[in-house]
């Protein structure tokens, strides 16, 4: 299993806090470093506020030198498929081919209201991610010399010279989610990797379960898309400083015990091999304190001890 860290720095991040993150990411061995692209905090208010997750990657592209870079998941109603191509490619080349993508339907409807985008309802939002996906992806993979062209319900396409290429052919594309029917099938027709976001390891295998059948149906070989899951981490070398972890990131830490990495680290470990057994080769983990480096550098220990 491979592990990278995730952070949602709209609950109170600048940019500073998120290099110093990613850099310690980096020297401490992590595959990767994902953010989400969020632009109203949950539960919390105050400065410094949002920050955009693609300017951000763009920064850390030239910043980092070996993790991977990429969101969890970038909404699809927040910006349109052919800008979206180029900002996602741009920051693959500024990296040296380090970005995965991923692309969502979007679901926090307040912090649209709060910033002037359109919210349309489940059916359309599934309606404009399937349409994006096929965009984006169609423009990267058209050859330098031909033009992209594509005619759907809400975008229309007339021969873009689809530039800039990103260096990675394709960029790894990953799509999550707990649907039963539209998820699997987006993920089996687009994805290199499925991610199975805060769930138990059981329902993470029955959401497995489900894209491995979904690729089946479309003769795609099932052992070709990656399986990964992201939770909540939150550990300590004993109890008590578990506890004041939990506090620091004002969670109730027996529902952060009952229902995500939390605990000890042979508790934390339990749960990472539970994971693992359910059909996980990959581990986003979310760190909700990004001043803690202590945390970090226990997370990567207890990675470590996992991964060998």
């Amino acid at each position: 299993m491979d592990f990278r860290i995730f952070t949602e720095p709209q609950q109170g991040a600048d940019y500073a806090d998120l290099l110093r993150m990613a850099q310690a990411t980096e020297q401490l061995g992590f595959d990767g470093f994902f953010r989400s692209d969020h632009y109203l905090a949950m539960g919390v208010d105050g400065a410094p506020g949002p920050t955009d997750a693609w300017l951000t990657l763009a920064a850390l592209a030239v910043q980092t030198e070996r993790i991977r870079l990429g969101t969890l998941v970038t909404s699809a109603t927040f910006r349109l498929p052919g800008p979206l191509a180029i900002s996602v490619a741009q920051v693959d080349r500024m990296s040296g081919g380090r970005v995965d993508f991923g692309l969502g339907a979007g679901w926090y409807a307040a912090e649209h209201t709060a910033y002037g985008i359109g919210f349309p309802d489940t059916k359309q939002r599934f309606e404009v991610l399937s349409e994006q996906l096929a965009i984006i992806t169609g423009l990267w993979a058209t050859p330098e010399d031909e033009t992209f062209s594509y005619s759907g319900d809400i975008y229309q396409v007339v021969d873009s010279p689809a530039l800039p290429k990103p260096i990675q052919h394709p960029i790894p594309v990953i799509i999550g989610g707990g649907g039963k029917r539209r998820t699997p099938a987006l993920a089996a027709q687009y994805a290199a990797e499925f991610n199975s976001a805060f769930a138990p390891a059981d329902e993470a295998g029955v959401r497995f379960e489900r894209v491995r059948a979904a690729c089946a149906a479309i003769d795609r070989d099932p052992a070709s898309i990656v399986m990964s899951a992201a939770e909540t981490v939150c550990v300590g070398r004993d109890d008590a400083e578990f506890l004041r972890r939990a506090d620091a990131i004002g969670r109730d830490p027996r529902q952060l015990r009952s229902e995500a990495l939390g605990g000890t680290v042979s508790e934390v470990t339990d749960k990472i091999g539970a994971l693992a057994d359910a059909g996980a080769t990959r581990l986003y983990l979310q760190v909700l304190d990004l001043t803690d480096l202590d945390h970090l550098e226990l997370v990567a220990e207890v990675s470590n001890a996992v991964g060998t």
